[in-house]
């Protein structure tokens, strides 16, 4: 196999949401946490998030302030600045607009991860100069819009990443659904119903994305965990 083995990793309510007001219920701490040991518990050096989840949990909404003049052009060629990180932390950000401040993010265990910048080449050259500056790695997967099969054999190309979790959101887990790049799935279920009809669920597509045809897949375990919640795990079914 000439990419990662792709493991999509997420937590929902009952009625497949991934965000919304059920993960402020006070049980539903438990089981965010139990979502962090799993994730510990599988071992990968590289976890994907999309552009929203990383503002949300690790930019903060930081924005830069870079003047577009004054830069010569920048080669749309990617750039490696760390290939032998203990771990990666993998940005899909196409149009660069996640205002990093350090090239690593940092765990509640003091590890830090080598940051990956995932780019279209739309991105502006201020943008990229900054990434260069702070030696933050980036790679390029299409010109206005991202080939994820491209993404996927660069990271093992060029970062030897032979295992990939996907923690979306439902956008980029619909990507990696819809291109069939999905191997596994690990999915905890919280016994919460959000019912709101505008939250995201598990897997989301956009107009610009091919068809989605049904995906199909096998149960390789479930565990129970308690107050009432479950941890599934699913295979691909493959024709």
């Amino acid at each position: 196999m000439d990419r990662p083995y792709i493991i999509c990793h997420m937590l929902t309510s009952l009625d497949g949401k991934i965000i919304g007001d059920y993960l402020k219920e006070e049980r539903a701490a438990y089981f965010t946490d139990e979502y962090e040991k799993i994730h510990r518990r599988y071992g990968c050096r590289a976890w994907m998030c999309g552009r929203i989840t990383m503002e949300e949990h690790f930019t903060f909404g930081h924005q830069l302030n870079l003047k577009q003049d004054n830069f010569n052009a920048i080669p749309r060629t990617d750039y490696v600045a760390n290939k032998d990180a203990k771990g990666y932390a993998i940005a899909v950000d196409p149009s660069g607009k996640l205002g990093w401040t350090k090239n690593y993010i940092t765990d509640d265990y003091g590890l830090g991860d080598h940051i990956i910048e995932i780019l279209t080449e739309q991105v502006s050259d201020a943008y990229l100069a900054h990434l260069q500056k702070l030696r933050i790695s980036y790679i390029f997967g299409g010109k206005e819009q991202l080939n994820f099969i491209v993404v996927v054999k660069k990271l093992n190309d060029l970062f030897s990443i032979d295992k990939l979790m996907v923690e979306g959101g439902g956008v980029l887990n619909g990507s990696f659904l819809n291109e069939e790049l999905i191997d596994e799935l690990s999915l905890i279920l919280v016994p919460i119903a959000e019912g709101s009809s505008n939250s995201v669920t598990l897997f989301e597509t956009r107009s610009y994305l091919n068809k989605p045809k049904p995906a199909n897949f096998l149960l390789k375990d479930v565990e129970k965990l308690d107050d009432g919640g479950l941890w599934m795990r699913y295979v691909t079914k493959h024709d």
